[in-house]
């Protein structure tokens, strides 16, 4: 009962009654908060929801970062990350079978947390970390891995559509093979990071050796015997605490394209705001383990985070698309191309390096500027 009452604080109570509240609250709007919204209604409720949004994301940043310290890395950052990573896909895949057509849904939302985790949430994880601790060591056999994924993964997703299929859509014949090939390399390295090479993705000061693997992973399942009430609880409160976030954005998308709308603003804006806010606990993890100088844990977090978004949410779309006929379009711009592949390239220079520093990050923050650029033109 001590340890049930030390992870159900009255503090982590009242998140999860605050986060969940407000969920049932939009439920329970009706036409309230249905466009067009009287401007002082909808600026309050805006207000709200990101509020809600930030006191949540600071109690699964807690969570996070105690699972973190219980099971070390890869695994406790793969809690917070799939949790994520799951409720959007479910999130994006129930949108495609509800009413009306969302052909581009997946293409929109992959691009925008893409361009988000590659470059805005890194960019300040490494400015923040290299301020304050000079050079960092990255695990870099860990984050090429990373980036071999992401290459091959994204040019699946945006690239190859755009010059073999049919109006930036995979056809049938297509979408089969694409989605066996995405499917079974992501599980092939989701076994490899959590089995024979789970010391690759470990900081290198604190990294085990190679022929050491074994015995972490014996560790890992020792700690998980020894401490299984804990590390169930503080991930179903983890998961508890996340699901209103990704709700609330999906619930606050009319309001944003409403507001952005009178502003004159680009809808595509509200596509990139909702993937901050969904994103918002993996992006205040990752800059605090920067600023303790966890530059691998960065790595994993981020570039774990974007390695299962693409690897999840594009063979569910393909096979959503295949068996209820709707159209899933892929293909991206030449100009939003051409920024992936430029973020791509600026990933694999930084990390290759055997050290990243404050430059690294002021490089990829200044990607992101011009993806915003683009995004307003």
């Amino acid at each position: 009962m001590s340890t049930v009452r030390s992870i159900l604080t009255p503090a982590a109570v009242a998140r999860l009654a605050l986060g969940w509240g407000a969920v049932l609250a939009l439920a329970l709007s009706g036409s309230l908060l249905e466009p067009p919204v009287t401007g002082p209604v909808l600026v309050t409720a805006l207000a709200v929801i990101v509020g809600v949004v930030l006191v949540c994301a600071f109690g699964v940043v807690h969570e996070a970062e105690h699972l973190a310290r219980r099971l070390g890395d890869p695994y406790g950052s793969l809690v917070l990350t799939l949790s994520i990573v799951v409720i959007e896909v479910i999130l994006i895949s129930a949108v495609m079978l509800g009413p009306g057509e969302h052909a581009t849904i997946a293409r929109d939302s992959v691009m925008a947390v893409s361009m988000i985790i590659l470059n805005l949430v890194v960019g300040l994880a490494l400015l923040v970390g290299g301020r304050r601790h000079g050079d960092l060591a990255p695990n870099r056999t860990g984050t090429s891995q990373y980036l071999a994924m992401l290459v091959v993964l994204v040019a699946l997703a945006f690239g190859v559509p755009a010059v073999l299929g049919t109006d930036g859509a995979y056809t049938s014949g297509q979408a089969v093979p694409v989605v066996l090939v995405t499917v079974a390399l992501y599980a092939f390295f989701l076994a490899q990071q959590t089995g024979a090479q789970a010391g690759d993705f470990r900081e290198v000061a604190t990294g085990t050796a190679p022929h050491a693997d074994t015995a972490a992973r014996a560790g890992v399942r020792a700690v998980v015997a020894a401490h299984r009430t804990e590390v169930l609880l503080r991930a179903g409160l983890l998961v508890a605490t996340v699901l209103p976030i990704v709700l609330l954005s999906h619930d606050m998308a009319a309001l944003l394209d409403d507001g952005l709308g009178r502003l004159g603003a680009p809808t595509a804006l509200a596509g990139v705001l909702i993937a901050m806010i969904v994103f918002l606990p993996e992006s205040i993890t990752s800059v605090r383990a920067a600023l303790a100088g966890e530059i691998q844990r960065v790595s994993n977090l981020c570039h774990g985070a974007l390695v299962s978004t693409v690897g999840l949410t594009i063979p569910a779309v393909l096979v959503i698309g295949m068996l209820t006929g709707q159209t899933v379009v892929l293909a991206e711009s030449p100009a939003n191309l051409l920024l992936l592949g430029v973020s791509l390239l600026l990933s694999v220079t930084t990390f290759s390096a055997p050290r990243v520093t404050a430059t690294h990050g002021a490089a990829h923050l200044a990607v992101f500027a011009v993806y915003a650029v683009a995004v307003m033109s």
